[in-house]
């Protein structure tokens, strides 16, 4: 009997996984694995909402390979030497895996496949398993990655995309394999109470109600704050409990614009995918450095603390800020504004926010969140890298109502209409009944000629 190997990392569904097919295909039984990596660990990527989501997705893929026959082996330490083992004690011949794009992945991969050379076993590694297009699938004439989104948006709308596979029928699972518990999700604490359910089958569900409605008014309500019509999919396709390959057919099954501007979105998640396969380095040191000289000491740190609580004195971004703490999740012009405000407006390093949004994100993962973080800091993919948001115009235009900052900054709850933005406005009398609401810490015009005499451009 032939055995092989498939390795989940952020593929964690049965729908679409080219590397479970093509083990299936070519072995009479497969043992389906995940390593609980000890180096993503000790890196200080294991956040809570992350494990809760990574709990709900293996019990969910535990449960749909029971259905067909099998099961999840899970295994706990350094994953070079786990998965050996485990191809070892199956007498494996082959391990299959998705294809990453992080250093840290590269770095997996070429260590695996030597390890695995080193016992006479092959590695396979499959593109397009947590992309649409694999990294360098598409690239310009002069370089090895395109640095700018909307000529690789062209050539991406352009490609082919492969068959989205059905999900097995049955797996065979070898006998006698030791497995791990999947962590439990109620065994975690310092989870946001308003974080969402994870795994494929929950996934799926989704999308399929987002495809029915919800998709239709994208192009038009996607920065909405309060209207919160957004899809919600990242934490999903984060996992890999959805694949973006299928969900690109699904979507495309439909027209209109709504469904243009979300396909749109997932090329980004492809072109930020590409930017840091070519420049790995990118996920901690700047893409294009602005020679910044980023503010540091006891007031940066002060004003630090008051945008992780939520505290700015600036509705709109407060209000981001406690749904981030809340949900686990944050809606997409939010972080674009709180992103905005504190690289440019506080002038605080990009890699203070990032660690902050990775240390609480649902779906943080390196490629989108450093790269969206460099985009917006100016020291990204961005054309126009020192734009400034200024916050209560972004206010007016995506809350109008103030519904928004309403919901995540009940101290303001009894201002109405556009009041709720600028309650520093407020006559002394009515602004003293909302006084367990604080000033703004920095004046925006003050901030705005900080930046840019930072930047050289006063």
């Amino acid at each position: 009997m032939t055995t092989s190997v498939v390795l989940f990392t952020r593929d964690l569904r049965l729908h679409d996984h080219p590397p479970l097919r093509a083990a299936l295909n070519g072995s009479d039984a497969v043992v389906p694995l995940f390593v609980r990596d000890r180096a993503v660990d000790t890196a200080g990527f294991a956040a809570p909402n992350r494990l809760a989501l990574l709990s709900d997705c293996l019990r969910d893929l535990d449960a749909g390979l029971r259905e067909r026959g099998g099961r999840l082996i899970v295994r706990s330490g350094d994953l070079v030497a786990q998965v050996c083992a485990v191809a070892a004690e199956a007498e494996a011949d082959e391990v299959h895996v998705a294809a990453d794009v992080s250093g840290h992945a590269h770095r997996r991969e070429e260590a695996l496949r030597s390890a695995l050379e080193a016992q006479g076993r092959r590695l396979h590694v499959h593109d397009a398993v947590t992309t649409v297009l694999a990294p360098g699938a598409v690239t310009p004439a002069s370089s090895d990655h395109f640095a700018v989104f909307t000529p690789y948006f062209r050539r991406w709308a352009e490609c082919s995309v492969r068959d989205a596979l059905a999900a097995p029928r049955k797996v065979r699972v070898p006998d006698g394999l030791r497995s791990d518990p999947p962590p439990a999700r109620e065994d975690l604490s310092g989870l946001s109470p308003g974080l969402a359910q994870g795994g494929e089958r929950e996934a799926r569900k989704r999308v399929s109600g987002w495809l029915r409605g919800g998709v239709t008014g994208y192009a038009d309500h996607h920065d909405d704050l309060a209207g919160d019509a957004t899809s919600r999919l990242s934490p999903h396709l984060h996992f890999g409990a959805l694949s973006p390959v299928e969900l690109v057919h699904r979507a495309r099954r439909g027209a209109g614009p709504g469904t243009e501007a979300f396909v749109r979105q997932l090329a980004w998640r492809d072109f930020h995918a590409q930017v840091l396969a070519a420049r790995p380095r990118s996920s901690a040191a700047d893409y294009r450095t602005r020679r910044d000289r980023w503010r540091t000491g006891a007031a940066a740190e002060a004003d630090v603390a008051a945008w992780k609580e939520g505290r700015t004195g600036y509705p709109i971004v407060d209000a981001a800020m406690r749904q981030l703490r809340h949900e686990g999740w944050m809606h997409n012009r939010g972080r674009l504004l709180v992103a905005s405000f504190l690289t440019k407006t506080l002038y605080v390093d990009w890699r203070i926010g990032a660690r902050h949004f990775l240390d609480l994100l649902a779906d943080g993962d390196v490629a989108n969140n450093q790269m969206n973080w460099q985009w917006t800091a100016g020291t990204g993919t961005d054309t126009r890298p020192h734009r400034v948001l200024n916050p209560t115009t972004q206010a007016r235009r995506f809350d109008p109502d103030g519904v928004y900052v309403r919901r995540w900054v009940p101290e303001l709850a009894g201002l109405q209409g556009r009041s709720v933005h600028e309650p520093w406005r407020l006559p002394a009398a009515e602004r003293s009944a909302y006084d367990a609401y604080p000033d703004p810490i920095v004046d925006l015009a003050e901030g705005l000629d900080r930046f840019k005499r930072a930047r050289g451009r006063d």
